[in-house]
């Protein structure tokens, strides 16, 4: 990449790789060094955005889930929000009941290895996949007998249409946690759905606010308010605590994107955020992209032959090994109306999930997958909706993204491939060898005190200082506009009625005689000294 190239020019270029035209749904996440997730901004440098020395490392996702994931236009783009959700079924960010969790496996079954075949297909084959963090032998079972009498003959692109449309019945379809804490101290997980903001709190949806009930959103340091105004004018303010400063802006800019996304009618009526009441303190954040509606409307002008599809589903991949734990089927027949050629790179998969990323179920799921149907999301945001009988648990999501035993060879050679770190941890310890390391390493020998700040505290200067040029511009700003409005009313020969009206007070006279006429003359004065001096030297 050119140091100056804009995210949108990467952006595009994936896309024209893959062939894929309905893009607005997708974006480009990376983690910065301090393990906080960030979807990269497509008007501004690649390079300026990553606090990462390169190569960098970074994830093509859904960042706006498809209303009606069954409804979009072209198949390829049908598979690859597929593919995601498939990935956050395994992660544990989409729960649902024991039946719909083995009828939403058994679709996945069935597009990536073809119809149940004995011969082929021994006793206790679907244990051999994983399609959630943990699930039972029951579940397995319940699988299997799905694959094998109520889906033959479903080609692939029929069982993923499948998957979609039963995945996005379910209550944390779209979902993409954030942790935080709400006033009590409590943990909870704040998302931002197609549908509006949701607020998930032990196996309880706790808040569902719909977007256009969501009149503000702003954010002060690590705290995170929701402005709401629901019927007969009742409004309340929600706050959450999000873990650092760096994720409750990142909390606060996805708000501000998706409501744009779902809200709005055209992206002409998209204005710039501030996250704070002053002109001259907070963040300033503008959704940069085309609405849903908009999208749509073009999706549905595009006319071009289906591009084929190849789907790479028993590529052995670190986030959803789905498919990976068991022997490779490659000897299973697979029906393909199409094949679109989608290459994985293989270095992509070498990122660490953020800390704040997603959470994954611990405890077993067994017959624990609940939610209830789409019609909840009609109701109140005051009536709790029970979503799983486990609780929407934070305590695995700390860890980095399951990988399987056989898959660390391909992934030690993709990073030799790529030139690239498996992780987080390994640029830095690869940074820390460079000159430029060690040249700061000794400046910091050489002054103890200078290297007092932390990172968190040297941004919280840099905004502080940010806020005061901040003001100083707008003050000086608004003199010079009072000064140009002074001089106009008083040199000019303009009459109209606005100024006339000035001019006629006693205060305005007082001030002009008493105080500007003589400032105007020992200012001429001064002025023409000053010419003189220059004449004669």
């Amino acid at each position: 990449l050119q140091r100056d190239a804009k995210g949108q020019y990467l952006f595009d270029l994936l896309c024209h790789h893959l062939n894929l035209l309905e893009k607005d749904y997708f974006g480009i996440r990376f983690v910065d060094p301090d393990k906080q997730r960030h979807w990269l901004e497509f008007t501004k440098s690649v390079v300026k955005q990553m606090r990462a020395q390169p190569p960098f490392t970074m994830c093509f996702r859904v960042k706006f889930y498809p209303t009606d994931p069954a409804a979009l236009k072209e198949e390829i783009t049908r598979y690859l929000v597929f593919l995601q959700i498939k990935r956050d079924l395994y992660h544990g960010r989409l729960l649902c009941k024991t039946s719909d969790a083995a009828l939403l496996a058994a679709y996945i079954l069935q597009a990536e290895i073809g119809d149940y075949d004995p011969g082929k297909h021994p006793e206790g084959y679907s244990s051999k996949f994983q399609f959630f963090p943990k699930h039972s032998e029951k579940l397995e079972r319940k699988i299997a007998e799905i694959h094998k009498s109520e889906l033959s003959g479903q080609t692939p692109a029929t069982s993923e249409l499948n998957f979609l449309r039963k995945a996005q019945t379910l209550e944390t379809y779209g979902v993409d946690p954030h942790p935080c804490k709400d006033v009590s101290g409590n943990a909870a997980f704040l998302a931002f759905t197609p549908f509006g903001f949701v607020v998930l709190q032990g196996n309880k949806r706790v808040h569902f606010i719909k977007w256009n009930e969501v009149t503000k959103m702003k954010f002060e340091g690590k705290t995170f308010y929701l402005y709401v105004s629901q019927k007969e004018e009742k409004k309340i303010v929600l706050t959450y605590f999000a873990p650092t400063p760096e994720a409750c802006k990142h909390l606060w800019k996805c708000g501000i994107e998706n409501q744009a996304f779902y809200k709005l009618e055209k992206s002409s009526q998209v204005r710039t955020v501030s996250s704070s009441n002053l002109f001259f303190k907070g963040s300033r954040f503008r959704y940069s992209g085309r609405v849903a509606k908009e999208v749509m409307e073009s999706s549905a002008k595009i006319k071009r032959e289906p591009p084929e599809i190849h789907r790479a589903g028993l590529v052995p991949s670190r986030s959803c090994p789905s498919i990976t734990h068991g022997p490779r089927l490659s000897s299973v027949p697979r029906t393909r109306r199409r094949a679109v050629h989608i290459s994985i790179m293989e270095g992509l998969e070498s990122l660490r999930d953020s800390a704040h990323s997603t959470p994954v179920r611990s405890a077993s799921h067994g017959d624990a997958f609940a939610a209830p149907g789409r019609s909840g999301r009609a109701e109140s945001s005051e009536r709790v909706a029970v979503i799983a009988d486990e609780s929407y648990s934070p305590a695995d999501s700390v860890l980095p993204t399951p990988v399987a035993e056989h898959s660390l060879e391909l992934m030690l050679l993709s990073r030799q491939a790529n030139g690239a770190p498996c992780s987080i941890e390994e640029e830095k310890e690869s940074e820390a060898g460079t000159p430029a390391a060690e040249a700061e390493g000794e400046l910091r020998a050489l002054c103890p005190g200078a290297g007092g700040l932390g990172p968190a505290q040297a941004q919280q200067v840099n905004k502080f200082v940010l806020s005061v040029l901040r003001l100083l511009l707008v003050t000086v700003g608004l003199l010079f506009v009072l000064l140009l409005l002074l001089i106009v009313l008083t040199e000019s020969d303009l009459d109209t009625a606005f100024f006339r009206d000035i001019r006629q007070t006693p205060e305005f006279e007082q001030f002009h005689y008493q105080y500007f006429c003589p400032l105007r003359r020992w200012f001429a004065c001064k002025l023409r000294a000053v010419v003189n001096l220059l004449i004669d030297t």
